[in-house]
Formats: structure tokens, C-alpha cells, sequence
């Protein structure tokens, strides 16, 4: 059997084509890092980190929206805290102002301390997170949720405050079966069956401008009933909050596991093995130099060598 010259060459140069090209592909492995160059180099393990790739994606979202749960909670916690000691400082001032050697000037004074502490605790219902959406107006977060009020009427001045607001609680995903809500309605908090803590600090204040009033000490009692209320709803509403960031913590301490776990079924699907590698890479460099000094010998014979 003949074998052609033309044939021999073409054999030849495909070899080392194809030598080459495997050279070429250890190379870039080694490069990336990456075993896995194309899908065709592995299917299996290739459609295999396409889903393990995603699913880490979505867990650093799920990340991301408990980033913003946590924040966002934060601030529910920083504006309730600040509340919290706003009640706790009315509620001495209405033991102090049943003192009977006050006179009407002193609980005038004291009154006008509680008129202040309405407007704080107003702002701070009004309060909003750092991105300017209010926190206790439910879905209405572009629009403070309570509105001061002041209505004469006999020449007497009730101030109060409207919830413009709604009901509802904003929630955000916060892992793969758990929606968590973060923010609460101003007035479940303020407001709660009726119980409306700035009518409390309003009539209150009334009570104490009233000079030589003789309903004084029944007044103050139901005051001082009704600010330990709200106070309570209060710290019932930061329990609740203190037991959201917690959970939320577990879930990132858990996020965290996954993802540690996903990059490392990642690393085994697609990482390159360096040893491996660099032995295969200087076995193909070895083959390739000789594939080419048996080309350039075999293209060389001819039977003008023998004669």
C-alpha cells in the first residue's frame, strides 16, 4: 500500500493540530483556574454549576433584603426607644405634678413641658428611615402618617393627631420560605383601640392649665393609667421588633453556611486541579515537540537519499 506525500502531510499537520489545540486548552485552564472552559467540556458538571450558580444568587439577594430588613428595623427600634423613655419622662411628670405644694403656676410649667413633649413624640411617629420612607405609615410610606390637629371650641384648644396612614405592614422576602415584616402601623402603636396617647398628653396638659381644679388627683391617675398603657403597647411592639432582628440573624448566620457551601460544590465542579494540569500541560509539550521532529524527519525522506 502507497501512501501519498499529500496524505502524509495532512496526517501530519492534523496531529499537530490537534496537539496544539489541547495545548492551548491546559494553558488556558491553568490561566483561569477554570476546568470547565465551554459546556462541552463537561455537560453534567456544566448545567450541574449553572444551578449552583444561580441558587447562590439568589441567596445573595435574599442576603441583601435582610440587609435592608435589618436596617430598616433598626430604625422602627431607634424611634420606639426614643418613645420609650419620652413616656417614661411624662409618666414623672404627672407623679411630680400631684405634689399638693405645687402651685397652679408650677403645674403651668409642667404642662407646657408635656405640650413639648407632644410635638417630640409626634416627630418621632413621623419619624423615617434613612431612605425617606416613614416608618409607621403602613403602605403610605411617601406621606407622614399623622397629621397635628387643633380645634377651639369655647375658647378651649384640643390638640391631637390624625393617622392618615394605613394598616398595612410592608413585608420583604427575607429567605427562601420566610417573609418578615418590616415596618408597623402608627397607629397600632399610638393609637391602639382607641387608646390615643396624644389625646392622653392633651387632656393631661388641659387638666394641668386648669388652675384651682378640683378633679386633680382623679385626673392624674388616669393619666398616669393610660401613659402606662401606651408604654406597655410600646415595649409589646419593641419585643416584637428585638424578635424579628433576631431572627434575622439566624437566617444570615444560615445565608452565610449556604453560600460558603455553594462555592465549595462550585470549586469541585470547576476548578482546575494545578497538579494535574501542569503534568498534563508538560506531557503535551513534550508529545507536540515530538510530533513535530517525526513530521519535519518523515516529510524529509525520499529514494534520492539512496541513490
Amino acid at each position: 500500500m502507497r501512501i501519498s506525500t499529500s496524505t502524509i502531510y495532512q496526517q501530519g499537520a492534523a496531529r499537530i493540530s490537534d496537539l496544539q489545540s489541547s495545548l492551548v486548552k491546559t494553558q488556558q485552564q491553568l490561566s483561569t483556574g477554570r476546568r470547565i472552559l465551554t459546556p462541552a467540556d463537561d455537560p453534567v458538571a456544566a448545567a450541574r454549576a449553572l444551578d449552583v450558580t444561580q441558587s447562590q444568587s439568589v441567596n445573595a439577594q435574599y442576603a441583601t433584603n435582610r440587609q435592608t430588613a435589618v436596617s430598616s428595623l433598626t430604625a422602627v427600634e431607634g424611634s420606639l426607644t426614643s418613645v420609650t423613655s419620652l413616656l417614661q419622662d411624662v409618666r414623672t411628670l404627672v407623679i411630680s405634678a400631684g405634689n399638693g405644694a405645687l402651685s397652679d403656676a408650677d403645674r403651668g410649667y409642667i404642662a407646657a413641658s408635656i405640650r413639648g413633649r407632644f410635638d417630640d413624640l409626634l416627630a418621632l411617629a413621623n419619624a423615617s428611615d434613612g431612605a425617606g420612607n416613614y416608618l409607621f405609615s403602613g403602605y403610605q410610606t411617601a406621606a407622614p402618617p399623622f397629621n397635628k390637629t387643633s380645634v377651639t371650641t369655647g375658647g378651649v384648644t384640643v390638640t391631637g393627631a390624625q393617622y392618615v396612614g394605613d394598616q398595612g405592614q410592608r413585608m420583604l422576602q427575607v429567605d427562601s420560605s420566610r417573609q418578615l415584616a418590616i415596618s408597623a402601623s402608627g397607629q397600632a402603636i399610638f393609637q391602639p383601640a382607641g387608646k390615643d396617647i396624644f389625646k392622653t398628653l392633651n387632656d393631661l396638659a388641659t387638666l394641668l392649665e386648669t388652675p384651682g381644679t378640683t378633679n386633680l388627683a382623679s385626673g392624674l391617675s388616669t393619666a398616669n393609667g393610660d401613659i402606662t398603657q401606651a408604654l406597655d403597647n410600646v415595649l409589646k411592639v419593641r419585643a416584637s421588633v428585638g424578635s424579628r432582628l433576631k431572627e434575622l440573624d439566624s437566617l444570615d448566620s444560615a445565608g452565610s453556611s449556604r453560600d460558603i457551601q455553594y462555592s465549595q460544590t462550585l470549586s469541585w465542579l470547576q476548578d482546575v486541579d494545578y497538579a494535574k494540569a501542569i503534568s498534563q500541560l508538560s506531557q503535551q509539550q513534550t508529545t507536540l515537540q515530538a510530533a513535530q521532529q517525526s513530521f519535519v524527519k518523515i516529510a524529509g525522506l525520499s529514494l534520492f537519499n539512496y541513490l
